[in-house]
């Protein structure tokens, strides 16, 4: 018997018997609770129609372009070893300036304020 032949029936008889044992130990009688369907911390069973904090949103939409602005700057140790580090660092600094102006900006219109 090769290798390729044993290392594959090694396989197969480990995978038919975990999943035997998976079948065996799983639980068959799940309660009222993994029944109801998982809804984000909103209560399945009220009124769908209950409007949501555009606050909310806001922070969530802020987050997504922070985050995404600052993995844009994850690079910039490597890009300093090009031929043109001046350039790097300009263009750094360039949208570290606007990430803090639009920072700033949504700071004094009140968007990351959570009382109304």
């Amino acid at each position: 018997m090769n290798m390729l032949t044993f290392m594959f029936a090694m396989s197969f008889t480990l995978s038919a018997a975990l999943t035997t044992l998976n079948f065996w130990l799983a639980q068959m009688n799940p309660d009222s609770e993994k029944l109801s369907p998982y809804e984000c911390g909103f209560d399945p069973l009220g009124s769908a129609r209950l409007p949501f904090s555009i606050r909310f949103f806001l922070v969530a939409i802020l987050f997504l372009l922070f985050d995404l602005e600052i993995a844009l700057l994850l690079p910039l140790p490597w890009a300093i070893q090009l031929e043109s580090p001046l350039l790097t660092l300009t263009w750094t600094s360039t949208m570290l300036l606007l990430l803090t102006l639009g920072l700033a900006y949504e700071w004094t219109q009140g968007g990351l304020e959570w009382a109304e």
